[in-house]
């Protein structure tokens, strides 16, 4: 990637006008008349609560909410019977959990009837068999799904546009991965996990986060030969060309945090052989293309087994104002092995980031940017994002419209009132797509026909 030049835009589906990929195809055609060769999006997963895409039933399922009229993609039976001997690894586990957790009115697997949740064979094969006609239509749907994508795929590559997604590291406890597969999780006998992941105290935060996923026995997946993690990515380079993983530094050490505690604060650093994983998938797969999301405090090994597998990493512009000259989110540090953004999802929009500062830390941030006025911020941080080294220059939708915070994505640790923006197709201006043509021409990243 960092011998090329590209732009892309970062918009979940959720974002567009329907809420669903039924808008992609006249999306696909704004991004290929702005010359922009790259849309980044979010995971694709069935979210098991909320709308949070980063806390899903699945690893590989996706959430079939985002396919409109998924009833009317034709059923090729032969093609169905190849591709699901293909996903043998987890579409039965998927849908039998599914199946489950409907009947038992969406609890969690841990509290399901102990023979359901502790895999008695017999007891799974008679629900199975009084399930069948749901099991398979949950099957048939993830098909479906998986066809309309490939359909999808086909047109943006014909544009010239590469589908970038989004893997997160961990997974969630009440998840079709953990109920299958107890024995790739750090669970206690009842199959709660005994610790959980999570990042330790630091500036921003006091206590840590303790996001509450299992943690993973790294030493029965080493033993296994990766081969959930190799399906796991696998399945991800069936969806998307690149393929951005979440929280790469959890693939040197681990913040592990007894389940007991509420907080991070009484956790440990524990060693991940992250190493020998990308090189499993790297000796399997030939290239593996991933972007390191290698955001917060980076240690040295982590920078190091980035670049040990030549995969980039990210900087954003709003991190870039302070006073320390080896800020690595400052222009002048950005490599070409970097996808630079303005903002993230979990970042305000430009707009409203700026707006939110003190009078005094907008002047500092003005002073750096060499403007004199406030109402230039926003461009001029998407210019210095797209005239930058960086191979990979993200801009968010929200910062390519100029909006301010009520069009912000996601405020991490706040419960509620996230992931439901959505664009308007009358907020793109008539001229907005020639106008960006132009730009990245100027900044050599158009490269769509």
């Amino acid at each position: 990637m960092k011998d090329s030049r590209r732009a892309g835009i970062l918009l979940h589906p959720t974002s567009l006008p329907s809420g669903t990929l039924g808008d992609a195809p006249r999306w696909l055609d704004f991004l290929q008349a702005a010359g922009v060769g790259v849309w980044q999006m979010l995971p694709l997963g069935r979210p098991l609560a909320g709308r949070s895409p980063y806390q899903c039933a699945s690893a590989f399922a996706v959430d079939p909410a985002l396919f409109p009229d998924l009833m009317s993609v034709a059923i090729d039976t032969l093609q169905l019977r190849a591709w699901r001997a293909t996903q043998q690894h987890w579409i039965e586990d998927y849908a039998l959990f599914m199946a489950i957790k409907a009947e038992q009115h969406g609890a969690a697997w841990i509290d399901w009837p102990p023979e359901l949740r502790c895999h008695d064979a017999e007891a799974l094969r008679r629900f199975a068999a009084e399930h069948a006609a749901a099991i398979e239509a949950l099957v048939v749907e993830q098909y479906q799904a998986y066809s309309y994508w490939q359909s999808l795929h086909a047109g943006a590559a014909a544009r010239g546009i590469q589908l970038f997604g989004d893997m997160p590291i961990f997974v969630a406890h009440d998840s079709a991965d953990v109920w299958a597969h107890p024995e790739y999780f750090l669970l206690d006998d009842e199959g709660h996990p005994s610790v959980v992941a999570g990042v330790p105290p630091d500036y921003f935060s006091a206590t840590g986060q303790r996001w509450g996923n299992p943690h993973y026995n790294w030493e029965a997946m080493n033993d296994g030969g990766f081969d959930w993690w190799r399906a796991r990515l696998r399945n991800h380079f069936e969806w998307f060309d690149l393929v951005r993983i979440d929280h790469f530094r959890g693939l040197v050490a681990v913040w592990v945090i007894p389940a007991g505690e509420d907080t991070a604060i009484n956790g440990h650093w524990q060693p991940v052989p992250g190493a020998a994983l990308l090189q499993a998938l790297l000796d399997e797969m030939g290239s593996i293309p991933l972007v390191a999301e290698d955001l917060g405090v980076i240690t040295p090994e982590v920078t190091a087994l980035r670049r040990q597998f030549d995969l980039p990493g990210m900087a954003v512009l709003q991190f870039a104002f302070d006073a320390h000259a080896d800020n690595p989110h400052k222009p002048e540090n950005v490599a070409a092995d970097t996808v630079y953004y303005t903002g993230t999802h979990d970042n305000d929009t430009t707009v409203g980031w700026f707006a939110g500062l003190p009078a005094e830390v907008q002047q500092q941030v003005m002073q750096q940017l060499g403007v004199d006025d406030p109402a230039r911020v926003a461009e001029t941080m998407q210019d210095i994002v797209l005239y930058s080294r960086a191979a990979l220059a993200v801009l968010p939708l929200q910062d390519l419209l100029e909006f301010g915070s009520e069009a912000r994505m996601n405020t991490p640790g706040t419960p509620g009132g996230n992931w439901s923006w959505r664009f308007q197709w009358d907020d793109l201006p008539a001229d907005l797509a020639p106008r960006l043509r132009q730009k990245l021409h100027k900044a050599h990243r158009c490269e769509t026909p």
